[in-house]
């Protein structure tokens, strides 16, 4: 199924086609290939009033995930219609990221695959508020971000790594 992209910003330039075919890679690595999902990048601003409205936190962050379904972590999700091969839409803060990795030396289309993937697990139901929950996410990212290592090359690590 389709990966629907949108840029809904201007302060960063994004290569939307690297973006575009590791999201694709890091879905089928899931299992979950036949379902569409959503990825907007997105400036500071709406990031910020997105956290605040959903998280109560008004400040800008690096990825939202808004789930279509509600599965527990690792289950695929169990649709009875067309309409609802739909994992759900991922926002990411390119502006956000994008001053992370000016201040830390990374590199910005490194970091959106590894930041698109953690958005991806909390879609199937993934999460990080204990440390048995972050143990199993992690393992996830680590497991999904190897399969993109293997056909790139590269030598992407989960987000979440000194979380607990």
């Amino acid at each position: 199924m389709s990966v629907a992209l949108r840029n809904a910003q201007r302060a960063v330039l994004v290569r939307r086609a690297p973006l575009r075919r590791a999201v694709c890679v890091l879905r089928a690595a899931l299992g979950a290939s036949r379902f569409d999902v959503g990825l907007v990048c997105a400036g500071n601003g709406l990031m910020q009033r997105l956290n605040g409205t959903y998280r109560q936190r008004p400040e800008p962050t690096d990825v939202l995930s808004f789930p279509f379904h509600q599965v527990a972590a690792g289950e695929l999700p169990r649709p009875r219609c067309r309409d609802e091969y739909n994992l759900g839409d991922i926002f990411l803060g390119v502006e956000y990221i994008h001053q992370q990795c000016r201040a830390s030396g990374e590199d910005f289309d490194s970091v959106l695959a590894v930041t698109a993937a953690h958005g991806l697990c909390h879609l199937l139901g993934y999460q990080h508020n204990t440390k048995p929950e972050w143990q199993q996410m992690y393992q996830k990212e680590v497991e999904i971000l190897e399969e993109l290592n293997r056909l790139t090359g590269a030598s992407l690590r989960p987000l979440t790594a000194g979380l607990f």
